[in-house]
Parts: structure tokens; C-alpha cells; sequence
């Protein structure tokens, strides 16, 4: 287990931002992250959990206390059942899905980071959801001091939500596995309509699996969705801001707002989200309050390929980013009454 102390955090962000670590460990094995965490939580020391940095906004002073990175390794596939060792590189695990001839993931290929955090935030995209494979996580329990295996059902999986985001000072997740399905070498079948479009089919058919990988990988490329050191669009965490989920009676205001500022016949985007709810694009908020591709003119701007991704052009502050998210944040709350909640996890700084 390696460990370094004044280590810069930064580098193992795709932000690229954010002070150091008073003491940085590397965990290789999951009896290693167990020991870790136990070792902080005995001495009473702060705990930051860090799997591949892609969901993590840390303030400019560091972090005072043990950075745990989690590179474990390990992939066991059996039948239609895969396992993944937290640290697992999810983007790896999805190819290797989609070589196996198993659906389920196969558009979420490109999202940066770990397996392990897949389950915390639920992760999603194009159509597909993490909670609609994972059958049970494995986690170290740091109030009962226990690995415990929590089932589907106990993950409390709901949009960018879980039990794990619920409570994030109680479990540390070690190995997550999934039920895929043998479809022939055909995909899940196709949800969202943009992926739909781009593949030349209807939603609700299923396409070659390789297929709608390779498709999904071009749509995020064209976002700045996937990782890529020379293209500072991808310095980011992806999507800042979750979609917002509106009560009827927020929809009916919101809906009066954008007739009142873009005219009667305009029409927000809607979908539904449960009895009584609905969700909007924080996407179209973010352009239609404004704040177009590329907007700022300091070292942190939105990304010049997609509205809801905040950057790093290089040599900005974490100060720098969230001055841009909270000026967004304001702006969206003036032009429509809806206040944009950040999708990343912030660590020693807040909206």
C-alpha cells in the first residue's frame, strides 16, 4: 500500500483542480481499503474516497486528512453475471461487456471513472441506468465495521441517487456485480431517441451491440464527453448539474416562466418522472438563460461543445469554477425559478 504526504490531488481529477492531501494511500487490494479505512476511522482522522477523480470538485486548500484512492483490480464473468472490483476502469468494463456479447451497459461506454462509483451516483446516459443491472454491491460497513453484499432493493437506486450518495460517510464500496442479458449479440433495446436517431432505428429496437457502443462513444465525443488531454472540453466532470425533477405545480410555474420570457408557443423539455413529477433538461436551462456554448472569459468556461459541462482551459482555480457554477446556478434561478443542483461531489467547498 503506498502512501505519500503533501500530495497533490488535482492529477487525479479530470478537472485537474484542487489543493493537496495531507496524506495520500493507494489501495491495491479491497483488504487493503479495509485496513485503510479503518486506520482513519479509529484515529478519528477525515476520510476522502477517490476512485478515477471524475465526479470530484476539491477546494484549492487540499484535503487535511487521508486521501484513500482505490485502484483494486479484477474482473469475473460468469454466464450472464459480471463482477468488478471497485477500481476497475468503467470504460474498459463496458468494451468488455459488449466483446462478451452482453447487453445492459453498452450505452453507458465513455463515462469516465470507476466501477465502484457507479453505483453511488447510479450512474446513466442515453437510455440506460446502472440500477437496471446491478444485482448487489459489496461494501465495507464503516458503522457496523463488516463487509456487508447489499441487494438492488437495499441500494435504494432513484435518479443520480442511491443509499450510498444517501449516506456517503457510512459504506465504502468494494466490488459491484451485474446481471446482463444475452440478447444474441443485440443490444438492450434502444431508449433514447438521440442514440435511436443516430443509429437509424426506432426507439425500442435493439442493434448489434458493438454498434451501439460505437455510436454512443461518437455522441459523447461531440459533447466533450470523453476523456481526452489535448481537448480541454474534457476538463471536467461531465454533466455539473442533474436534470431537475419537478413537482406538477413547479412544472406549471416554470411552464408560465418560459412563455413568459421565450413566448406562448414555446415548449420546455418534459419527461416524466414518476406520479406528479416531472423532468426538465438543465441543459436547454442553462442555454436559454444565456449561458451558451463557451460562455466566460476567464480560465473556467462552459464547454464549447455542450452547456451543461463546466472546464478547466487550463491554470484555473477551483475558486474559478464554482464562481462560473454559481453564476449559472443564479442566472437559470432568475430567467425560470428552477435552482440547479451540482451533480459532482464538492469536497471542502460548497455552491
Amino acid at each position: 500500500m503506498q502512501e505519500l504526504h503533501d500530495a497533490p490531488l488535482a492529477p487525479l481529477t479530470t478537472f485537474r483542480l484542487g489543493g493537496p492531501a495531507a496524506r495520500l494511500v493507494t489501495a491495491t487490494t479491497d483488504a487493503e481499503v479495509i485496513d485503510a479505512v479503518r486506520r482513519a476511522d479509529d484515529t478519528g482522522t477525515p476520510l476522502l474516497i477517490i476512485g478515477g477523480g471524475s465526479n470530484l470538485v476539491i477546494g484549492d486548500k487540499g484535503f487535511d486528512g487521508t486521501a484513500l484512492r482505490i485502484a483494486t483490480r479484477g474482473v469475473e464473468l460468469r454466464g450472464t453475471t459480471l463482477e468488478l472490483a471497485a477500481g476497475e476502469v468503467w470504460t474498459d468494463a463496458v468494451a468488455r461487456s459488449v466483446e462478451a456479447g452482453l447487453a445492459g451497459i453498452e450505452c453507458l461506454a465513455g463515462i469516465p471513472g470507476s466501477a465502484g462509483a457507479t453505483p453511488i451516483q447510479n450512474v446513466g446516459a442515453y437510455g440506460q441506468e446502472v440500477s437496471a443491472t446491478v444485482t448487489e454491491v459489496i461494501a465495507y460497513d464503516r458503522r457496523a465495521g463488516e463487509t456487508v453484499t447489499l441487494t438492488n432493493d437495499e441500494c435504494a437506486f432513484s435518479y443520480r441517487h442511491s443509499r450510498f450518495k444517501a449516506d456517503p460517510e457510512r459504506y465504502v464500496v468494494l466490488r459491484v456485480r451485474f446481471r446482463l442479458e444475452d440478447a444474441g449479440g443485440l443490444s438492450a433495446p434502444v431508449k433514447y431517441a438521440e442514440a435511436a436517431r443516430a443509429l437509424g432505428v426506432e426507439p425500442g429496437d435493439r442493434v448489434p451491440l458493438a454498434a451501439a457502443r460505437e455510436t454512443v462513444l461518437k455522441l459523447r465525443a461531440g459533447k466533450g464527453m470523453v476523456l481526452d488531454p489535448e481537448d480541454h472540453d474534457t476538463w471536467s466532470a461531465g454533466s455539473f448539474f442533474t436534470n431537475p425533477i419537478l413537482t406538477d405545480e413547479q412544472f406549471a410555474a416554470f411552464h408560465a416562466r418560459v412563455r413568459e420570457r421565450l413566448g406562448e408557443g414555446t415548449e420546455p423539455p418534459a419527461y416524466p418522472a414518476g406520479e406528479g413529477r416531472t423532468k426538465t433538461s438543465a441543459a436547454w436551462l442553462i442555454d436559454k438563460s444565456g449561458f451558451t456554448k463557451g460562455y466566460g472569459t476567464g480560465p473556467a468556461r462552459i464547454s464549447t461543445k455542450h452547456t451543461l459541462a463546466l472546464t478547466n482551459r487550463g491554470g484555473a482555480t477551483t475558486e474559478d469554477l464554482l464562481a462560473l457554477a454559481r453564476e449559472v446556478v443564479a442566472g437559470v434561478r432568475e430567467a425560470f425559478g428552477v435552482t440547479l443542483v451540482n451533480e459532482p461531489v464538492t469536497v471542502g467547498v460548497s455552491l
